[in-house]
């Protein structure tokens, strides 16, 4: 059986060693999706999403280890879109305005056919209320500036004013939404050790 670690294959977009403002250039990659609105912190759907997003991502994985792929591969972090329809009002503290899309990045061996198969399998064992949402599409964000915060999210504010005052020295602008990897299990981890990358496409 092979087994490969997609962290380390992408060592510079899922395991960043700093926490200075670092530029990258991030591929198209697939992930499954889904789209919300609202404080996540208060609102139903967002659990909702996060709980079937995750229960396909194990269910493609469990699939393509015993299957004819024969490949083992660790499922990779939650990562989440953020934006407010006036971004003038986007702010971190004040999440109630805010749009988002929440996804995990799948191996690029992973066809719409095997999320489908995946998607049947899951309903038919518990059927999450998010799983009709739940979209698999490719991502590109090509140019963007991220940084490695840790803490909890309340203490992110200055982390993204390091990448927007980073992308202002280079000469550019934001494109894009507020994106966050979120590499911790926040249910085991002390917050103050909650590690997440904070990324901004720009042009």
């Amino acid at each position: 059986m092979e087994k490969i670690d997609l962290k380390h294959e992408l060592n510079p977009l899922y395991k960043p060693s700093a926490r200075d403002v670092v530029m990258v250039d991030v591929p198209a990659m697939n992930f499954l999706m889904i789209d919300g609105a609202g404080d996540p912190n208060s609102n139903l759907a967002f659990s909702e999403a996060v709980e079937a997003l995750f229960s396909v991502s194990y269910h493609l994985k469990f699939e393509a280890k015993k299957g004819s792929l024969a490949i083992d591969y660790g499922v990779m972090p939650l990562e989440g879109l953020w934006w407010a329809e006036d971004m003038s009002l986007f702010r971190v503290d004040d999440k109630s305005n805010w749009q988002w899309t929440l996804m995990i990045m799948q191996p690029q061996f992973i066809s719409q056919e095997m999320v489908y198969k995946a998607i049947a399998g899951v309903k038919a064992k518990k059927n999450p209320p998010a799983i009709d949402r739940l979209r698999f599409n490719s991502f590109e964000e090509g140019r963007a500036a991220q940084i490695l915060h840790v803490g909890p999210f309340t203490e992110e504010g200055p982390s993204v004013d390091k990448v927007h005052r980073f992308i202002e020295k280079q000469g550019g602008q934001r494109s894009g939404q507020h994106h966050e990897i979120y590499l911790s299990d926040i249910r085991l981890a002390d917050p103050s050790k909650w590690k997440t990358i904070i990324r901004q496409p720009f042009v």
